[in-house]
């Protein structure tokens, strides 16, 4: 039973990703030209040293779609145009480092030109997170909310970067830091 839960929590999280992952590459007309001609070619996320203790992630392979967008294809390619290959030993340090704006170290096998294009998509496209709200809620509520939200992203992220640096250190509440 638990098998089935962690499959069907895998698939709708992959299906809400690969929502997500099209909103954002939709949003920039570039993006979308990049991909275009990467029709019908795979590109693999694999992520090495995963934790056991953490639920084993879905297959992170996607297809690039006609319309210059990803699918998360029912069979994946046995061997993708494009693997990418994080390590991902400590999901923590690398959420810290996401949320400061840090990409970490990718090992890039296969096609160059879909490589290149990637790595363009890497490096430039960004969640328009004020854009999406003010939809909803109008643009002047928005920005309020972007500004607070930076505000306390900022503080957030200095504070996982000062706990990230004790847990480097071996330090931790209620121990003597290491004599020097």
């Amino acid at each position: 039973m638990f098998d089935t839960l962690q499959h069907l929590a895998g698939t709708a999280f992959m299906e809400r990703l690969t929502l997500w992952l099209n909103h954002v590459i939709a949003s920039e007309d570039a993006a979308v030209q990049r991909l275009r001609p990467h029709a019908g070619r795979f590109i693999r996320l694999q992520l090495t040293g995963w934790p056991p203790l953490l639920p084993a992630l879905p297959d992170l392979s996607f297809a690039v779609t006609p319309a210059g967008l990803l699918e998360w294809p029912a069979t994946p390619a046995a061997t993708p145009d494009l693997l990418l290959t994080v390590d991902a030993a400590n999901p923590a340090r690398m959420v810290v480092e996401g949320l400061s704006g840090q990409r970490p170290p990718v090992a890039v096998v296969g096609d160059a030109a879909l490589a290149t294009d990637v790595s363009w998509l890497m490096d430039n496209l960004r969640w328009d997170v004020q854009d999406d709200l003010a939809r909803f809620i109008g643009e002047a509520p928005a920005h309020q909310l972007a500004q607070i939200g930076g505000k306390v992203g900022g503080a957030a992220r200095e504070a996982l970067r000062t706990l990230a640096s004790f847990a480097a250190r071996g330090e931790g509440f209620g121990r003597e830091p290491p004599a020097r």
